[in-house]
């Protein structure tokens, strides 16, 4: 039993405040693990499932050695997705709130310019792809001459990807005094060469695979013809009745279908696969997280990437043709200690891939009767309560570290020569507000954007209206966004 407590570590109170809000209480093995090793700038090569928190892991340790008054940014985060690079920036942003650590999230598929405007300002931590990455270096728009620290999550992905070589040039570029962590759920024999290669005497951490023990995941298969497998969909989510659930289809052709055929029967339910825009994609990642609806059917963009703690079903469509991606796919649920399902459809043909998951799991997945009709009917009219109520999401940890900030933007910015202490000194002044009630400041050409902590930001903004700010009268309002 893990009786360690976020405490017990050489962190400091901005760190600890926003772990209590975040509804961090015990640290997960992995962080347990990390967490201590990380402060002291030990390189780590860390082998964990997903869902373990190693996110965490490396977040904490890295959000309290960053410097605040830095303005080059200190830390730099190599991701295989889109979707994962926008996980982990909102992650370090939550973590570090308080100490006011600002993450910017670079990757393709979105305007060079807004990115470039973004590492113009202040900031601590750089997430990214590493094409995308490599593409501001080559530009000059990333400085690294301060990067301090390099952490490669999700590095079996990025070998499956075919980002191997982008990430080694990114390597060569990074100052040689840097502290390097890799995180990988499988350590496939290119990942422990390149650890060898560019990292200084690294600690090996495995944290035994939480996210596939049977103790937080019930897995199970049910065997099932093509032409009654949407039937079948419909009757398991009948008896099961999930509060959240992720179906995983193989193409994007089924995710349409089934989506098609659940839309239709009234789900509650949207579909997340590559073929939709980056912006659709980000727009439906962010409704499930905050309950705009019950189902998602999706393909393995969304295996990666998603950080919900109450998904409490998974269904496998497919059997996933990788073995790697059972475990990511079915490491969605179960997540910080819950309770998790699992279930898999599988057709006739199926068997071989079935074999090469079990071995790669190391244990058999039960077989299981599909829900008999008397089973259906029995939880029908529970079932469709559930899916005319919205879901109740209880721990979406962005809305509640933000419920008690404002965003106030200010009519000035670069071109009226303010820098960040002109607002720091100015609003540290208002009676009743501290420097500790100011959060990141975002200088802009023509706008600044200040977040006001601890619910002060009506008295903020009440009284910058009256208030200049070196020397110059300007306007303020809450930011729309």
């Amino acid at each position: 039993m893990n009786n360690r407590s976020f405490n017990d570590y050489r962190i400091s109170d901005e760190i600890k405040r926003a772990l209590t809000v975040l509804k961090y209480e015990t640290p997960t093995e992995v962080q347990t693990e990390v967490i201590p090793l990380a402060l002291e700038k030990q390189d780590l090569v860390v082998k964990s499932q997903t869902g373990s928190g190693k996110t965490a892991a490396f977040g904490i340790p890295v959000c309290e050695m960053l410097e605040w008054e830095e303005k080059r940014p200190q830390a730099l985060i190599l991701t295989p997705t889109r979707e994962l690079a926008v996980q982990v920036r909102e992650d370090l942003t939550n973590i570090g709130r308080f100490k006011r650590i600002k993450a910017v999230a670079v990757y393709g598929k979105e305007p060079f310019a807004k990115q470039k405007e973004e590492l113009k300002q202040k900031t601590h931590v750089v997430v990214g792809t590493p094409g995308r990455v490599m593409d501001h270096i080559g530009r000059e728009t990333l400085v690294l001459d301060q990067i301090k620290y390099l952490i490669i999550d999700e590095a079996d992905e990025m070998l499956n990807m075919g980002f191997i070589d982008e990430v080694k040039k990114i390597i060569k570029q990074l100052p040689s005094n840097r502290v390097t962590m890799v995180f990988s759920a499988t350590l496939p024999k290119d990942i422990e060469n390149l650890c060898h290669q560019y990292m200084k005497d690294p600690a090996k951490i495995e944290i035994a695979s939480a996210g596939m023990t049977t103790d937080t995941i019930k897995h199970s298969l049910i065997n099932v013809q093509e032409e009654v497998k949407l039937a079948l969909l419909k009757d398991v989510t009948v008896v099961e009745n999930p509060d959240s659930c992720i179906i995983f289809c193989n193409t994007k052709e089924h995710v349409d279908t089934v989506f098609a055929e659940l839309e239709a029967s009234q789900y509650s339910v949207e579909k997340l696969h590559g073929g939709l825009e980056q912006e659709d994609r980000f727009a439906v990642m962010d409704g499930f997280k905050i309950g705009n609806f019950r189902y998602l059917v999706a393909t393995d963009v969304a295996a990666r990437g998603i950080d919900i703690d109450n998904v409490t079903l998974v269904i496998n469509y497919d059997v996933p043709m990788e073995k790697e991606s059972y475990v990511h796919r079915t490491g969605r649920t179960g997540r910080a200690g819950k309770k998790g399902r699992a279930i898999t459809f599988a057709l006739p043909y199926e068997g071989k891939y079935l074999r090469a998951i079990e071995r790669y799991i190391s244990f058999e997945i039960d077989e299981a009767e599909a829900p008999t009709k008397q089973e259906v009917a029995k939880m029908q009219r529970a079932f469709e309560e559930k899916l005319s109520g919205r879901r109740v999401v209880r721990n979406n940890k962005t809305a509640r570290i933000n419920q008690d900030i404002t965003k106030l933007q200010f009519s000035g910015g670069k071109n009226k020569k303010i820098r960040a202490v002109d607002f720091v000194g100015t609003i540290a002044k208002i009676p009743g507000v501290s420097a500790d009630d100011i959060g990141i400041i975002t200088i802009q050409e023509n706008w600044s954007y200040v977040d006001i902590l601890n619910g002060k930001g009506s008295l903020v903004l009440q009284a910058m209206e009256n208030t200049t700010v070196k020397g110059k009268k300007l306007k303020v309002s809450k930011a729309k966004k």
